[in-house]
């Protein structure tokens, strides 16, 4: 199972804007993304009200994870890998003022 951890560097952790665009990102994928934090059960990345309910603030600790038995057909482990890649990028760079 390919899994990430991940910074959440906005300011006002994954509320409202930064929220949005990790959702929008995590369905361009195409991939079934889960992400959590200790302390709480895994919830749909690509659900901006999951997200949002879970409270992942800023400077919290993120894992973002693909099952392998979930992959959709026509979709690779390496693709997954590159994908949390690419989202632990994107949690890297939302500097929110």
């Amino acid at each position: 199972m390919p899994v990430r951890k991940a910074i959440v560097s906005a300011a006002i952790g994954l509320h409202a804007r930064p929220a949005a665009v990790f959702v929008r990102a995590v369905a361009e994928t195409g991939l079934p993304v889960t992400i959590r934090k200790d302390g709480i059960d895994a919830v749909d990345a690509r659900s901006l009200l999951e997200v949002m309910t879970a409270d992942f603030n800023y400077g919290c600790e993120v894992e973002l994870a693909v099952k392998e038995s979930a992959l959709p057909a026509g979709k690779s482990l390496g693709e997954a890998e590159a994908a949390l890649s690419g989202l632990v990028e994107l949690l890297a760079s939302q500097k929110a003022s």
